[in-house]
């Protein structure tokens, strides 16, 4: 496969809709810290049924925002049943796995373990604290809901990822595209592909070490 030049930059913003904009300008704006840096008032935008809204952006660092959608005339109402599993707008049937409905969640990093405490203070001091703090692989999150229901991480990097680890990944990567393109794919078929691909490509890997010498 050929490599295409990579040209973006990071992330412009994500958006979300909010029910709750107050509680959502607190939990980002006053208990997180983040500043409102821009902010758009649409009255009589798109089709005759289509609601005014606000659309409001936070800075998260890096030129990066997260963004939400006020509009006006919607409810909790939207949401469906109180207690449903997910945010209130995407609401999931008592039958998904929890570990499903936490997959969606937006993360934002930090530079050290001092920052990530800093921000579970915050979070802990707030009516949203923390619920999880866990050390993965290469990271270490903290983890708790917004007002609108949303998942949201902050994390740090434990230390670096190596290029072995990213020659893993991609091997990785390869091997679930072979194994889900087959009926009934599984874990082990998985590890067993890349195996397979370990075994196949380390002629090449050789040869460019040596021609890099």
């Amino acid at each position: 496969m050929t490599e295409l030049d990579h040209r973006v930059r990071g992330v412009d913003h994500v958006a979300f809709p909010t029910f709750d904009p107050a509680a959502t300008v607190r939990f980002y704006r006053d208990v997180l810290g983040f500043p409102v840096v821009h902010s758009i008032c649409a009255a009589g935008w798109g089709p005759e049924d289509h609601p005014d809204f606000i659309h409001f952006f936070f800075d998260i660092g890096n030129d990066d925002r997260i963004a939400f959608f006020y509009y006006f005339g919607t409810g909790h109402e939207i949401g469906g049943e109180p207690g449903a599993k997910g945010d209130v707008y995407a609401r999931f049937g008592a039958d998904v796995p929890e570990f499903f409905v936490r997959s969606r969640h937006l993360a934002i990093h930090v530079d050290d373990e001092e920052d990530l405490l800093e921000y579970r203070r915050r979070l802990d001091a707030s009516d949203w604290p923390v619920e999880m703090q866990i050390q993965h692989e290469t990271i270490e999150s903290i983890y708790t809901h917004d007002p609108n229901g949303y998942m949201f991480e902050i994390t740090r990097a434990m230390r670096p990822v190596t290029p072995q680890e990213d020659l893993d990944a991609n091997l990785t990567i390869d091997a679930l595209i072979d194994v889900v393109s087959e009926p009934e794919p599984t874990f082990g078929k998985l590890l067993a592909r890349k195996a397979e691909l370990i075994v196949e490509r380390a002629a090449d890997w050789e040869l460019a070490q040596e021609s890099g010498r």
